[in-house]
C-alpha cells in the first residue's frame, strides 16, 4: 500500500502524508491523527530504510560495554539495558550491544563510527581517564558516557553519585557503633568502583577508623562468599560488611547465613549496593544502597540519547542522580 493511496483517500498531498508519518512539526495534530489512523487501517508499513536515508539518520544507537570484566552477568546492568532498549524502541530506535576488548588493537565501536552504522554511542563502565571517550571526542562523534571521566572538552554524561552511596552507608554503620567495617569491592579501575571505594575510605578516615578490612576482588558470588568467611576467621573480624555490588553481596549473605551470623544477636551488619538480587536464595532483610528504579534510569538515558542525536546542547546533558540509603532492602 503506497502513500499515494492514503493521500488520495484523505484528499491530501503525498508530501503532507509523508511528513505526517515521519513526525514533522509543520503538520497539524489533527492531520497527523487522520493520516496515522488511515495508515493503520490499511496496514501501511513505511519503507524504513528509505526514510532513514532521506533524513540522514540510522535510527540505531550502540551501547559499548567492556569485555573485562564482563557486566552481562550483572542483573542490575542488564535490567538497565533492557529498559533503555524498550524506551528507544518506542521511538523506533534500535539498540545494538557492542562488546569492547581494551586489549585489542582495533575496537569494534570505531568500525561503527567510521561506517556511520549508528547515530550515537552509549559508553558504559567508564574510566577516570577513558581512552574510548577521548577517541570519540577527537572524532567528533556523539556519545553519552555512563559515568564521569576527565576529558578536555564538555561531553554528555549520566551518572550516579557512587561516592555518596558508600559514604552514607559507612557513616550509618559508624553511628550504629561499628568500628571494624569491611568493604568487598571490585578489583578494577572503572570510575564507579573507585568512587564507591573512596566514599568508604573517606568516611572511615573522618571517624579515625582503620580500613584494614578492605578487600578487592572480581565480581562473583563465589568470591564474595569465600572472602566473607576469610574475614570472619580473623582474630579481629569486622562487625559490619559493605559490598559495592550485589553479586558480592549475595555471596556475603550466603556465607553469613551459613555461619548463623546474618540475623540474631551475633549478626554481622550487611549493606549491599543495589540490594540483594531478586533470585537470591537468602531470605533476610539487609540494608541497601538503592539507585532508583531501572525504568526511571532507562527512560532518563534514552531521553538523553535522543536529545544528543537531535543536536541539543551537550552541557545540558549532564545528569547526576543521588542514591538512597535504606536500612532495610526494599523490592
Amino acid at each position: 500500500m503506497s502513500l499515494k493511496a492514503i493521500a488520495k483517500e484523505l484528499g491530501l498531498s503525498v508530501t503532507t502524508v509523508s511528513r505526517a508519518l515521519n513526525g514533522y512539526d509543520d503538520v497539524s495534530a489533527e492531520t497527523r491523527a487522520r493520516v496515522e489512523a488511515e495508515a493503520q487501517r490499511r496496514g501501511y508499513q513505511p519503507n524504513t530504510f528509505a526514510r532513514r536515508l532521506k533524513m540522514g539518520k540510522i535510527d540505531a544507537v550502540g551501547l559499548v560495554f567492556p569485555v573485562h570484566p564482563v557486566p552481562l552477568n550483572n542483573s542490575v546492568f542488564m535490567d538497565m539495558v533492557g529498559e533503555i532498549s524498550h524506551e528507544l524502541a518506542r521511538h523506533e530506535i534500535d539498540l545494538l550491544l557492542i562488546a569492547d576488548d581494551d586489549l585489542a588493537d582495533k575496537h569494534s565501536y570505531m568500525r561503527m563510527v567510521q561506517s556511520r552504522r549508528v547515530d550515537a554511542l552509549i559508553v558504559a563502565h567508564t574510566l577516570d581517564h577513558d581512552p574510548r571517550l577521548e577517541q570519540l571526542q577527537a572524532a567528533g562523534f556523539p556519545f553519552l558516557a555512563l559515568g564521569r571521566s576527565h576529558l578536555p572538552q564538555p561531553y554528555a554524561w549520566f551518572d550516579f553519585d557512587n561516592y555518596a552511596g558508600t559514604h552514607q552507608a559507612t557513616r550509618w554503620l559508624i553511628e550504629k557503633g561499628h568500628k571494624r567495617i569491611a568493604l568487598l569491592g571490585e578489583s578494577n579501575n572503572q570510575a564507579f568502583i573507585t568512587q564507591r571505594r573512596q566514599g568508604y575510605l573517606d568516611a572511615l578516615r573522618e571517624a579515625g577508623l582503620s580500613s584494614e578490612w578492605l578487600r578487592a576482588m572480581p565480581p562473583s558470588r563465589r568470591v564474595g562468599y569465600a572472602t566473607t568467611k576469610e574475614l570472619l576467621s580473623l582474630s579481629q573480624p569486622p562487625t559490619a560488611i559493605i559490598t559495592d555490588c550485589n553479586t558480592h553481596g549475595d555471596g556475603a549473605a550466603m556465607a553469613l547465613a551459613e555461619l548463623g551470623r546474618l540475623t540474631g544477636e551475633s549478626a554481622v551488619a550487611l549493606v549491599v549496593y543495589d540490594g540483594l538480587p531478586q533470585d537470591s536464595i537468602v531470605d533476610a532483610d539487609v540494608a541497601a544502597v538503592i539507585q532508583s528504579t531501572r525504568q526511571g534510569v532507562g527512560k532518563q538515558i534514552a531521553d538523553m540519547v535522543r536529545q544528543l542525536i537531535n543536536g541539543d546542547d551537550i552541557e545540558r546533558l549532564q545528569v547526576l542522580w543521588q542514591p538512597e540509603f535504606s536500612p532495610v532492602q526494599t523490592a
